[in-house]
């Protein structure tokens, strides 16, 4: 199966090591840092959601109408706009980017930060929420006529949008968690199911969770995976882990300001931070290369495991989760122009051909099969 890569598309140039050095949103560094994912062989970026953050609709609009190639990831949490609303920005969106749109629906793991924007209610009520919200902007996608609408937060009568998306029938629905609420949420509706890098059995785990939560809901196919790492590659694995070792210094000198304003310094509520410190407190490396301490200093917060080693190690440790049914990697580094380059450059390719190499055997090895069955 075909491997895609995902990066961020970030509006100023701050990360947890590095504060920003001019305002929220730097039109001129936005620009450049999609059009280096571009150039450089990703897929796609992600617009990312922050309650104080600035709006990622417009700024992915803006990115959409100047490069040719690069897809869009845009987040959206469902309490900040009605979805007859949302709709229409999104099919408008798909139109300025001629059919390069998925959005990330955000049902928010943090009481704090949702009720920085007026949501009060409570997680599992949020999670009842997006479910219906992503089930109403899919009809309005795909929906001619206008419709009446009467569930249990939304009600709307005889609505029909006059802008319809680009891609047929629909863009599609991303979706990430890891509690049984998510899981049940996205199992049913997700077309890509989103986790943040654990170690291999716990992604396995995850993995199967989400496919049995997309067998309970009656669907017959699954969501496509996507998991998240923080590369820190160099080329030496010496010289990754000293990189690594002042990587994480940098964190806590930095003191994650950001982080800390965005998710406060309590412990998290949401499952997937929760994970992330319980993995960090049982060790510190696992598996091939994926090490926790990143995670360990910033709380848990979002995609924060890292992948530690030479270009050649991090793409091994990729295809090990390409082996598990992943087949859409998310990654981000902590300077993120210049990462987002070295990645490009000698990441990807190695993984592409190694799966490519792959993906021709198992062809083969069918194509054996069905001769010796028909012989």
């Amino acid at each position: 199966m075909p491997v895609e890569f995902l990066g961020i598309a970030a509006t100023n140039d701050g990360s947890e090591t590095t504060p920003r050095s001019g305002a929220a949103f730097d039109k001129e560094y936005t620009l450049r840092l999609a059009r280096a994912h571009e150039d450089h062989g990703w897929d796609r970026v992600l617009f990312a959601y922050g309650s104080g953050s600035p709006d990622p609709a417009p700024a992915a609009a803006y990115i959409a109408s100047r490069l040719d190639r690069l897809q869009i990831l845009l987040a959206h949490r469902p309490n900040v706009s009605y979805p007859t609303f949302a709709a229409k920005t999104f099919a408008t969106l798909d139109q300025i980017s001629e059919g390069r749109l998925t959005v990330h629906f955000i049902t928010g793991g943090n009481d704090h930060e949702q009720g920085r924007e007026g949501d009060t209610l409570s997680k599992d009520e949020r999670y009842a929420r997006t479910r219906e919200y992503i089930r109403i902007v899919k009809e309005i996608w795909t929906t001619h006529e206008p419709f009446d609408h009467e569930g249990e937060h939304y009600r709307f009568h005889d609505f029909v949008s006059d802008v319809f998306p680009v891609q047929r029938p629909r863009p599609n629905v991303s979706f990430g968690g890891s509690s049984p609420a998510a899981y049940a949420a996205g199992g049913a509706e997700a077309d890509v199911y989103c986790l943040w890098g654990e170690p291999l059995e716990k992604t396995a785990e995850q993995i199967e969770a989400v496919k049995a939560a997309a067998k309970a809901a009656g669907r017959t196919d699954v969501p496509r995976i996507q998991v998240a790492f923080r590369p820190i590659i160099a080329p030496t694995e010496e010289l990754a882990w000293e990189k690594a070792h002042r990587t994480v210094g940098a964190i806590r000198e930095q003191g994650a300001a950001g982080l800390k304003r965005r998710h406060r310094t309590d412990a998290p509520q949401n499952a997937g931070s929760q994970r992330l410190i319980a993995i960090a407190e049982a060790g510190e490396r696992y598996d091939r290369a994926l090490w926790t301490p990143t995670a360990a200093a910033t709380g848990g917060a979002g995609n924060s495991n890292a992948l530690v080693g030479t270009p050649e190690t991090v793409a091994q440790a990729l295809l090990d989760y390409y082996d598990l049914g992943v087949d859409i990697l998310s990654a981000r580094g902590y300077d993120l122009l210049g990462d987002a380059i070295d990645f490009g450059r000698f990441v990807i390719p190695l993984v592409r051909e190694e799966v490519a190499k792959r993906d021709a055997e198992r062809a083969a090895r069918g194509t054996q099969t069905l001769t010796a069955v028909n012989g």
